[in-house]
């Protein structure tokens, strides 16, 4: 079960990146949004509604995961550049997942994605050495994040799900 939860593995929540890994997270981010319509963009309504695992998302409930996600992501960035240390906080991942607008047709979330990621990296490649270094306080997880390792848990989390929908498809 514990590859079906985490196709790539799971995060290491205690690597410390540094300024200079940060380019490649960011090509990857900046390529992700592409990478994702490949990947889901022919499917059927029926390919839509596999899922990876027994009580897992389906493929339509991860790809508008995503967005909503990645959507609290661009926020956090935000908060975090404007305020000191902000609180964030968290939300019911699976609760979203049953929300109505996840019964949307994939491309509202995929083209959601493509803007999202393109100022998500925009904003990281005009930020300075110091700007990585700033925090936000996640009250859910009771966790200070870093932004310098945030980029590098949202690539993990893009490759942890493109990993849920390939298994979801083999099945």
């Amino acid at each position: 079960m514990e590859h079906l939860k985490y196709p790539i593995g799971r995060f290491d929540k205690t690597r410390q990146y540094a300024f200079e890994d940060a380019p490649a997270a960011l090509d990857y981010l900046e390529a992700f949004p592409a990478l994702l319509r490949q990947e889901v963009e022919n499917l059927t309504a029926e390919d839509l509604e596999k899922v990876y695992r027994p009580d897992g998302w389906n493929i339509r409930q991860v790809v508008h995961h995503l967005a909503d996600s990645h959507m609290h992501l661009y926020i956090r960035i935000k908060l975090a550049l404007t305020d000191d240390n902000p609180a964030v906080s968290g939300y019911h991942e699976n609760v979203w997942a049953e929300t109505a607008d996840c019964d949307l047709d994939i491309e509202n979330p995929l083209q959601i994605l493509g803007a999202l990621h393109a100022r998500i990296v925009h904003l990281y490649r005009n930020m300075s050495r110091e700007d990585y270094d700033k925090t936000y306080f996640h009250s859910g997880y009771q966790a200070t994040y870093v932004l310098r390792n945030v980029l590098h848990l949202y690539r993990w989390h893009c490759e942890h799900h493109l990993g849920h929908i390939r298994l979801a498809l083999k099945n």
